[in-house]
């Protein structure tokens, strides 16, 4: 979502990448002055230099380790429960 109506952007529609369609770029204030094709130009550079875009399977696998410790100690903590009893009882 963009918020506020007084900013200037610079909208790259031709990356050079195969990951990226197009970019956004959202001009500092004190950088107004400069000429449109300048700041066109600049926004091209940084695009055409943007990488490929990181992947998410470590914070995935992460979050299924985690899971299966919780389980894991959920089904510990439940056995030793049920030992403790049979044996008071």
């Amino acid at each position: 979502m963009i918020k506020g109506v007084n900013k200037q952007v610079v909208e790259v529609v031709d990356t050079g990448s195969d990951y990226f369609e197009r970019a956004l770029f959202f001009v500092d204030p004190k950088y107004y002055g400069i000429s449109e094709s300048k700041l066109k130009e600049k926004a091209g550079l940084i695009a055409n230099s943007a990488g490929k875009p990181p992947e998410n399977k470590r914070i995935r696998r992460n979050g299924r380790i985690k899971k299966a410790v919780c389980l894991f100690a959920a089904a510990a903590a439940g056995s030793l429960a049920t030992v403790l009893i049979n044996f008071i009882i």
